[in-house]
């Protein structure tokens, strides 16, 4: 029987609805995917990132609160988490790579 993701702690009712929309809705299977496989989704289906967020998952993965996160912790926390947004961006769709190789959608990355 599947557990709510609301008890993970740190994970409310609105982070949980955000994971429900991509799937995502048993505590257990959060917790066997790990925080960043978990972001990643989150990411991938085009939800904002948001450093405190993820490092509240990972707070909440080791049952620890959203504000232990400190110092060097915090730090290499921040650079996975650059790396996960670096490296999990939505699929473009046929349309959008077209737009963006002949300069349409300015500032968009090719």
């Amino acid at each position: 029987m599947p557990s709510p993701l609301t008890e993970i702690p740190n994970i409310g009712p609105a982070t949980a609805a955000a994971f429900a929309r991509i799937g995502l809705t048993d505590a257990a299977k959060l917790r066997d995917m790990g925080a960043d496989a978990a972001y990643r989704l989150w990411l991938q289906a085009g939800n904002a990132p948001h450093f405190i967020g993820y490092y509240a998952l990972v707070m909440g993965l080791q049952g620890r609160p959203w504000n232990d996160c400190r110092g060097a912790e915090k730090i290499a926390l921040r650079a996975r988490f650059d790396a996960l947004k670096a490296t999990a961006s939505s699929p473009r769709s046929a349309l959008e790579r077209a737009l963006d190789e002949i300069g349409l959608r300015p500032g968009r990355p090719g």
